[in-house]
């Protein structure tokens, strides 16, 4: 089976969760028990403020999660929150501040949302989604890689970290592709920017140095 999320790429809800998060959620929109839902919903939710840590200082944080999850489905999703379904007219809430957990985790720049990802996919029977639910971890974990460690990553050191963190039990073909994520420097435009001062400046001194040497030879030829 090929798994490709690029050929027809929809507008992003809300882009400071991916395209993963979005693909997970529309995902679990098809799902036919309400069981299901709820507890790959759950899942997500970790997943989300894994990816957006600043909102832990927020007092609202898990209510906004989940709003954001409702969000996101454009407001089909049917799950069981612990907070009242909004809608597109809905006020904000401001429930009370439930504590974030705080755990050990194996590998920093997966974090622990993708050991329990890890965790219900290793548990799905269907074999399809069962697939589809490990592409998208594979995939997110390449972002969270190279998010974290402000470095490429080859997809082969992906596939053995997936190997190792579900000891075994989740197993990409190495010839699969997966989504393209690579880290740019914030300061290559400071330095595109510095080397073209540099050039320009240089450029400067060398008419400067022409011209200089035209007004003395007009000079010789008056005298």
């Amino acid at each position: 089976m090929n798994f490709d999320y690029n050929t027809t790429r929809s507008e992003l809800i809300l882009a400071e969760y991916g395209r993963n998060v979005q693909n997970m959620v529309k995902y679990i929109i098809t799902l036919p028990t309400k069981e299901e839902r709820n507890k790959y919903a759950q899942a997500v939710i970790d997943l989300m403020g894994f990816l957006n840590p600043h909102l832990r200082d927020v007092a609202d944080f898990k209510h906004k999660l989940w709003d954001h999850l409702y969000i996101i489905s454009n407001y089909q999703i049917d799950v069981d929150s612990p907070y009242p379904k909004p809608t597109p007219e809905t006020k904000e809430f401001r429930p009370e501040h439930i504590g974030y957990p705080h755990q050990r985790i194996k590998y920093k720049h997966y974090g622990k949302t993708v050991e329990k990802l890890i965790e219900t996919a290793i548990q799905e029977e269907n074999p399809e989604r069962k697939a589809v639910m490990v592409q998208n971890i594979a995939n997110f974990m390449k972002m969270a890689y190279v998010q974290w460690n402000k470095d490429n990553v080859a997809d082969e050191v992906i596939l053995k970290n997936l190997a190792e963190l579900s000891n075994g039990q989740l197993i990409l073909e190495e010839n699969v592709n997966l989504n393209k994520v690579e880290f740019r420097p914030q300061n290559n435009r400071n330095n595109n920017n510095n080397n073209r001062n540099r050039n320009n400046k240089g450029r400067n001194n060398n008419n400067n140095n022409n011209n200089g040497r035209q007004r003395n030879n007009n000079n010789k030829q008056r005298h």
